[in-house]
């Protein structure tokens, strides 16, 4: 319940920072439709390609604006040097990265609803009918990115070119969410769409795995 409640707090915190400062969602909406657009515009694409190569397009996109958006995740914390005024509040380190998770995933998932519609329109694909679905590989997909994601940018904040380090962590070990959730939206936008279990299966033992490594090594990143 410490745990729990000690999260929660500090994911108030987060919210609350960022509606504030709006720093994070426009720039990651803005660059996420711009890419969209540009790979509309470039591929042309017909009802059949846009089934074949949009999800793979969208998620190429997804991962990218991630790797902008969690950058800043616990270089904000830099300032007056308050992480360690975080870690004097709270009982377990723990509940600092699940906070910045939290909310990392929230963020994450919010701008891929909102890009949604743009997609579906780009592309010319019907996304009403699998909805629910796509919601679901959308939440277990930021999860998956959101996981390592933050675990990383705690250790680029205190790094020399972390502007760099980040990407170069993060984007190699990605490849498997990125081929599930990939996988996983194409199948949806078929003409007889299927949510793939093995795909999501992927995509739940991805989180799972690196979640539990989190929780036993995050008070380790957050001392270096």
């Amino acid at each position: 319940m410490t745990l729990l409640s000690n999260a929660s707090a500090l994911l108030g915190k987060e919210l609350r920072t960022e509606f504030r400062s709006r720093e994070l969602l426009p720039t990651t909406v803005v660059f996420i439709f711009i890419v969209i657009a540009l790979f509309s515009i470039t591929f042309h694409p017909t009802t059949s390609e846009s089934q074949r190569l949009g999800p793979g397009l969208l998620w190429v996109a997804f991962l990218f604006a991630a790797s902008l958006m969690l950058q800043p995740c616990f270089l904000r914390e830099q300032n007056n040097d308050t992480l360690s005024a975080l870690r004097l509040s709270v009982k377990d380190p723990f509940a600092i990265f699940f906070a910045k998770l939290a909310a990392n995933t929230f963020f994450l998932l919010l701008t891929e609803l909102l890009m949604l519609p743009f997609f579906a329109g780009f592309f010319n694909v019907h996304i009403l009918s699998v909805f629910p679905q796509l919601v679901l590989v959308f939440f277990l997909g930021s999860l998956g990115i959101a996981i390592p994601g933050t675990a990383f940018s705690a250790i680029s904040a205190q790094a020399r070119m972390r502007e760099l380090m980040l990407p170069l962590l993060l984007l190699p070990l990605l490849t498997p969410v990125l081929i599930a959730s990939t996988e996983a939206t194409a199948a949806l936008l078929e003409a007889n769409p299927a949510l793939p279990l093995g795909g999501l299966g992927i995509l739940i033992a991805f989180d799972i795995v690196f979640l539990t490594a989190l929780w036993l090594f995050g008070e380790y990143l957050l001392e270096e």
